[in-house]
């Protein structure tokens, strides 16, 4: 077969109906990237392929074709991954809907695709579900080449551990006086938060609850237009699961 593509270490991001009988899928592959394949007849009751288009659990996927829909004529299970479950699965969800959203078609990142199945396997021990996703988040922007300096500010002084700062589109991180502290709600973030997320030091509460606001505003300036489903269906969760 022209253009063939066998046993592609892959997760599947999306599926949806195509046609009569078949499925439109939205994979993201360690050595391809992002793209989308058409698993003909998977709609079937009795198709191979129906079974095994599972998002959450490792595959290897066999695909041919050219273009921007190649199709999928293989679909092999690569070994368990306990069902993600309540938060958790949402979680799963928003990271499908990140890599979705930023990912661009056929743009392979093998790093990001380690971080996404650690983090899946880091949510389906329990772990907690806000450290899971700021890692995420921050290696996705990095990949993306869409990472901000967090050590220092616009002006290229240091963070200092006492200072506060704000963070804008235009130029990045700038220190503000001491007594705008309107936290982190508000768009200003202490020095040590960022301190800590540069060193990869989730455990403090404090640094969990700053970073969410700011890979929101770092995340959101990146995705333009339109909200993520899934925050919502989070903000949603968590309201009800307190």
């Amino acid at each position: 077969m022209a253009n063939q593509i066998d046993q592609a270490e892959s997760w599947v991001l999306h599926t949806r109906p195509y046609r009569e009988t078949s499925l439109l899928v939205d994979v993201f592959s360690r050595e391809h990237g992002r793209l989308s394949l058409v698993a003909r007849g998977g709609r079937r009751p009795l198709s191979s392929l129906r079974a095994r288009l599972l998002a959450f659990q490792p595959l290897a996927l066999s695909w041919f074709g050219k273009g921007a829909v190649r199709t999928l004529h293989a679909a092999e299970w690569q070994g368990g991954l306990r069902d993600l479950a309540g938060g958790a699965l949402i979680c799963g969800f928003y990271l499908n809907e990140l890599l979705l959203r930023l990912l661009p078609p056929e743009d392979a990142h093998a790093t990001l695709f380690d971080a996404y199945g650690a983090t899946l396997h880091a949510l389906a021990m329990g772990e907690v579900a806000e450290r899971c996703l700021r890692r995420f988040e921050l290696v996705l922007l990095e990949e993306m080449g869409y990472a901000e300096p967090l050590h220092q500010t616009a002006a290229g002084e240091s963070i200092e551990a006492e200072g506060r700062y704000r963070w804008h589109p235009e130029t990045g991180l700038v220190e503000v006086a001491k007594e705008a502290d309107g936290g982190a709600h508000s768009g200003v973030y202490s020095g040590a938060m960022l301190q800590a997320m540069v060193a990869g030091d989730w455990s403090h509460p404090a640094v969990l609850q700053g970073s969410k606001f700011l890979m929101r505003a770092l995340i959101g300036h990146h995705l333009g237009a339109g909200q993520l489903h899934t925050r919502q269906l989070l903000i949603d969760f968590n309201t009800l699961n307190p």
